[in-house]
């Protein structure tokens, strides 16, 4: 097993990330012993796009939405998330059923 390097002081974070850009992790860390790391209230990075989508289909999910009622757009993740679940997992992922609001 190699010894590994002290991982200097930085004077803040912007030398750090300059410093790690450059370095190669594996001589000041030994990832043989790393931990999965859980962080429950992590909210992932969001990026607005644009999406040119025909207005009948939109009008259907709009339409799906009311009945769930949720905003369409938070229902357009949920199917996107879903269809790429199943790409990846090479099997139909089933969508799980909601309980109407009266």
């Amino acid at each position: 097993m190699k010894r590994l390097k002290k991982i200097p002081k930085f004077k803040d974070e912007d030398a750090e990330r300059e410093f790690w850009s450059r370095a190669d992790s594996t001589e000041y860390i030994d990832w043989s012993k790393a931990q999965k790391l859980v962080l429950p209230n992590f909210r992932p990075t969001l990026r607005t796009i644009s999406l040119r989508l025909p207005e009948s289909m939109i009008a259907e999910l709009k339409l799906l939405a009311n009945q769930r009622d949720v905003p369409y757009q938070s229902l357009l993740k949920v199917f996107l998330a879903e269809k790429i679940k199943e790409e990846r997992s090479g099997k139909p992922v089933k969508p799980p059923r909601r309980e109407s609001r009266s």
